[in-house]
């Protein structure tokens, strides 16, 4: 990298550790909340439901006024778009029960994984992606099994307090191999 991108990457590296470790309290504290009142379709938990993908759209729309431009940028459009139709469909769903809430998010956490990994690979060469690289690829596996539980009796809305708990751990783990970046030096 020659010495002109340096504080240009530096930047965006501050700006991403900083919105990489929101996103992991935001993670954290919406699965308790979510842990603890999603035994059934109650006002909490539908506004839970409906807060995260919300939350998503913001942090999309964050990064991608610190990116700037480039072609990340695009990935995190679609995102916004994605995320604010689960968020919708979360809410409609909600009325059909737990089934079909875990058939909308699997569906969303498939497409928003693929996004994800995607931008995460458009900007490894910026440092601390691969925990966001990984973290895509789980997501899409983890929307299929979110779609084949919404198929059996068992549906629970638990098991989506587990993946927000490792998303966030992901992104906290991306935030921490930033920080070198963030300080103008190499980082992986």
């Amino acid at each position: 990298m020659s010495t002109s991108t340096v504080p240009a990457t530096a930047g965006i590296a501050k700006s991403l550790r900083r919105l990489y470790f929101i996103r992991f309290a935001f993670a954290v504290v919406w699965a308790a909340l979510l842990f603890t009142t999603g035994a059934s379709l109650g006002p909490a938990a539908v506004t839970l439901l409906v807060v995260y993908p919300l939350f998503d759209v913001a942090a999309a729309v964050v990064d991608a006024r610190s990116a700037k431009s480039g072609k990340p940028v695009a990935g995190l459009y679609v995102n916004v778009v994605i995320s604010l139709l689960a968020a919708v469909g979360l809410a409609v769903a909600a009325s059909s029960g737990i089934p079909a809430v875990l058939g909308v998010w699997g569906a969303w956490a498939i497409v928003a994984g693929l996004v994800q990994l995607g931008v995460g690979l458009l900007r490894r060469a910026l440092g601390g992606q691969w925990p966001v690289i990984l973290s895509g690829g789980i997501s899409v596996v983890a929307g299929a099994s979110f779609v084949l539980q919404a198929t059996k009796d068992s549906a629970s809305l638990t098991t989506l307090a587990g993946y927000a708990t490792l998303g966030g751990i992901f992104f906290l783990v991306s935030a921490l191999r930033l920080g070198r970046a963030a300080n103008g030096s190499d980082a992986g």
